[in-house]
């Protein structure tokens, strides 16, 4: 990504003939590599008109996504909570800011965002863009923990590398957080997943097991699994609708999720579906991390689900506890859901830390 290109414009002096040169810098477009069956499956992601993405501004994204500069304490950075080996989750419970300090949630993985079209983020839905979303933990006590933004950009301006970086990517010197968030918006717009072994069997390049086979009708069938509903289909390669449903977690809350947002106690209990990409590696599971592993899920789903006022009507079978799944039917879905991992995508040397 480093790659720079220069545009040489001359500006004439009015007071007499002579003219002066300046280089002014422009940064490099860049387009998204998009996978063969997301362009078979899916419309065009979304970039927003006022933050395209630039060879620059990705790379000053990466750069301040893994700085712990953006701590109060440079402790902990945004790849703290967004392990690029846990699919940009992490592997504990509730994730852990400055001083140890925790939240109530689990952090949720970060990948194929480009496509959230309904522009609703974290577990609740609470903000409304990508870049929106980035500006929360910087100040969040438990998280980055500064009292403010100005602390993060007077930092950054007194640094010897930042004014620079964003002079390229955004021809200015002068460093706010819009532009801070334009970039990391820019650089996780650019984590993209898609080379699993089922998005190679869907594109028949590879062959599944008979127990994956199994597992993805278990997944599809009203009467087995009817996991579907929330999570998507082979012609839906997010695996997720980015939508917010009660799937049966509480019969009472803590956590109000939806409900705490839009203040509707129709949404009590409602959190984003997250995909279902990526599994093998973003344990453990739910808004709390309350599962640490997959067969707990699936044995949530079977005979675990508790029913409430806003229990999805999707649950079907709520008042029988879930779908009842035999021991075979649990573990031929568990081998179905890790087709959905990419390997490639949590080893891509253009996600770590440079």
């Amino acid at each position: 990504m480093k790659i720079y290109r220069f545009i040489l414009i001359l500006f004439l002096v009015s007071c007499g003939d002579k003219e002066t040169e300046v280089d002014v810098y422009e940064p490099i477009p860049y387009s998204l590599e998009i996978p063969e069956l997301f362009q078979q499956k899916l419309i065009s992601p979304l970039i927003p008109a006022n933050n395209k993405l630039t060879i620059e501004g990705i790379a000053l994204g990466e750069k301040l996504f893994f700085d712990k500069i953006l701590s109060l304490d440079n402790s902990v950075s945004c790849a703290t909570c967004h392990n690029p080996q846990d699919a940009f989750s992490d592997n504990n419970i509730v994730s852990t800011g400055i001083n140890g300090l925790t939240g109530t949630r689990h952090s949720m993985p970060i990948f194929n965002l480009a496509w959230n079209f309904d522009e609703k983020f974290f577990w609740d839905g609470h903000t409304f863009s990508l870049e929106q979303q980035a500006l929360e933990p910087v100040i969040q006590a438990n998280e980055l923990g500064n009292s403010n933004w100005e602390i993060v950009e007077e930092r950054l301006q007194n640094n010897p590398e930042y004014p620079e970086l964003f002079q390229k990517a955004f021809k200015t010197s002068v460093i706010t957080k819009t532009l801070i968030t334009q970039a990391i918006a820019q650089f996780e717009r650019t984590l993209i997943s898609g080379n699993s072994k089922f998005d190679r069997y869907s594109l028949g390049l590879e062959t599944l097991t008979l127990e994956e086979l199994d597992g993805l009708d278990v997944f599809m069938n009203e009467e087995r699994g009817d996991c579907f509903h929330c999570h998507g289909n082979p012609n839906n390669p997010l695996w997720t609708d980015n939508k917010f449903h009660n799937n049966g977690l509480d019969a009472t809350f803590t956590d109000l999720g939806l409900g705490g947002f839009t203040g509707d106690p129709n949404d009590n209990g409602k959190f984003k579906s997250p995909s279902l990409r990526n599994l093998e590696y973003t344990a453990p599971y739910m808004h709390d991390g309350r599962f640490a592993t997959l067969e707990e899920v699936i044995n949530h789903y079977s005979e675990g689900i508790q029913n409430s006022p806003t229990i999805d009507a999707l649950i079907k079978k709520a008042d029988q506890g879930g779908v009842q799944l035999p021991t075979q039917d649990k573990a031929n879905l568990k081998a179905f859901l890790l087709t959905l991992s990419d390997p490639d995508f949590v080893n891509n040397p253009q996600f770590q830390n440079q």
